[in-house]
């Protein structure tokens, strides 16, 4: 069955959530300082404010991914566009640090039904393949755009508003999903499935939670004994989690998913594309601010190329995987991408922006294509009435790869950073000491330094950071050659498997 009008219209009404998503996770940054400044929120708060929209999207996916196929698709994506305008409306008008993280938490578990929700729904509502390659690539689009015009939009809001106003974005968003989404959205849900398993969900949060949180704090801090616990927690939890979903006649994860090589391929692709993107990114920004001497607002300017790259790149991708075998459009732009991350090791001090910014926009253009042949294929390789849970599941390994990889090469750059950087013997113990501990140090100490011994300080730094790029960068790109090249060999081999599938008993209004 081929789309008609009112299901293109349907994906217009979806791609608003999924841009809006993606702009309230960037837009938030360029507002710390003011809401700083009037919340006076201490550095734990502050983490909090920033952390924990992220870590309730990554808890709560799966939950609400399988949720959604139990209760209904549209009925979860409106119930989540509610509250996340109400939440928006009180996170845009708190007078408390508590209460803007008790509004940011809220948001996160509104937005883990968003996503899951609005891919579900594409994957059901546009069933030809060319169609649904298409409305997916439209729907990959609009998510990276929001990445990237966020920094632009939040500039302009609060170099005339309050800070809150960053916030406000949501309401008339969520207003006009609410609105038209009983009519050009139909519902689907799995009547056979059973009560989701509260267990489940427990367990599930126990485990993913945890590991995100060790992994962003290694990326903060560096490796420590609570971190490893932590992680380890989660991983065993995690354990718990499997066990339980093979006891389960009905589990809320489907482990006989992994068991079709497309998706299990897929998932694991995208996760690597997400950890190394993560990664690179992470450095890419703080290369851009911290070495290159760049406003947020000017390093988020000169990403836009980026961003404008993985959106063509997503478009034309369907096109091409018609005309040639999908693993081998998938896998050329993996290799692509690794040429663009290879740029970065001809950045050097202050004046490698053009080989970053270029390099950044070859590498996202290489990319575009992974994520929409990626989730099509999740999707296109499970039952209708497993859609919500697949989707999810995609999800949540990009969630995790993006912060494996911040973590990971994080971690790598700073120890290279360390191993580098060779503070001048006139520089007081207390100055050397902050600047030999990341490049963020180095800013500070040279600010209290006189003019020669600032700038001896500033010049090592930015030397030992740009090595570290270019570590990162090499193990970066080999990472994604790997992946590409077995991609290809594992994909290739794949055929029009799906997962065992029960009676159809996919309810649709």
């Amino acid at each position: 069955m081929r789309a008609g009008r009112r299901e293109w219209w349907g994906l217009a009404v979806l791609a608003l959530p999924t841009l809006l998503l993606s702009l309230d996770m960037s837009v938030l940054h360029l507002a710390v300082p003011h809401l700083a400044a009037d919340l006076r929120p201490s550095s734990t708060q502050l983490l909090w404010i920033i952390d924990i929209y992220g870590f309730m999207i990554a808890g709560f996916l799966v939950t609400m991914g399988t949720l959604g196929d139990r209760i209904g698709r549209r009925k979860l994506l409106m119930a989540g566009g509610a509250a996340f305008g109400v939440a928006s409306v009180v996170a845009a008008f708190t007078t408390s640090p508590e209460m803007l993280i008790a509004a940011r938490a809220v948001l996160g578990v509104a937005g883990a039904t968003l996503m899951p929700s609005t891919l579900a729904l594409i994957s059901n509502m546009f069933q030809d393949p060319k169609q649904r390659g298409t409305a997916i690539a439209v729907w990959m689009s609009c998510f990276m755009g929001g990445m990237v015009i966020g920094p632009v939009v939040g500039g302009v809001l609060l170099e005339h508003f309050r800070w809150g106003s960053v916030f406000l974005m949501a309401v008339p968003v969520m207003v006009l999903l609410l609105a038209t989404a009983p009519k050009l959205l139909p519902e689907y849900r799995d009547t056979a499935a059973g009560r989701l398993d509260l267990a489940s969900v427990v367990l599930s949060l126990g485990a993913i939670l945890p590991i995100v949180y060790a992994l962003k704090e290694t990326a903060k801090d560096g490796v420590s004994v609570v971190n490893a616990v932590v992680l380890v927690a989660g991983v065993a939890v995690g354990a718990a989690f499997v066990r339980r979903q093979r006891g389960l006649a009905d589990p809320m994860l489907d482990l006989k998913l992994f068991r079709v090589r497309a998706f299990s391929a897929a998932v694991s692709i995208m996760l690597v594309g997400a950890l190394t993107m993560g990664g690179v990114f992470l450095l890419v920004s703080q290369y851009l601010q911290m070495v290159a001497g760049l406003t947020a607002v000017q390093a988020g300017l000169l990403l836009v190329p980026q961003a404008g790259a993985v959106v063509v790149g997503s478009l034309i991708a369907p096109r091409l995987a018609r005309r040639f075998r999908p693993e081998f459009v998938l896998g050329f732009g993996m290799l692509v991408a690794a040429g663009g991350i290879l740029l970065f090791t001809q950045a050097t001090g202050a004046a490698g922006v053009a080989f970053v910014v270029v390099g950044m926009s070859i590498a996202s253009f290489g990319m575009g294509p992974q994520g929409v042949l990626c989730t099509e294929m999740v999707v296109s390789s499970v039952p209708p009435q497993k859609a919500g849970a697949a989707s999810a599941t995609s999800e949540t390994s990009a969630e995790f790869g993006i912060a494996m990889g911040i973590a990971v090469f994080g971690s790598v750059g700073t120890a290279v950073y360390r191993d580098e950087v060779a503070v001048p013997a006139e520089v007081p113990a207390e100055a050397a000491a902050l600047a030999t501990d990341s490049m963020a140090g180095a800013l500070q100490a040279a600010g209290a330094l006189p003019g020669a011994l600032a700038d001896g300080v500033l010049a090592t730094a930015r030397d030992a950071f740009s090595s570290g790029l270019h570590t990162v960068a090499v193990i970066g790109a080999a990472v994604v050659v790997v992946f590409a090249v077995v991609g290809m060999m594992t994909l290739r081999r794949t055929g029009p498997e799906v997962a065992e599938e029960r009676v159809p008993v996919l309810e649709s209004r």
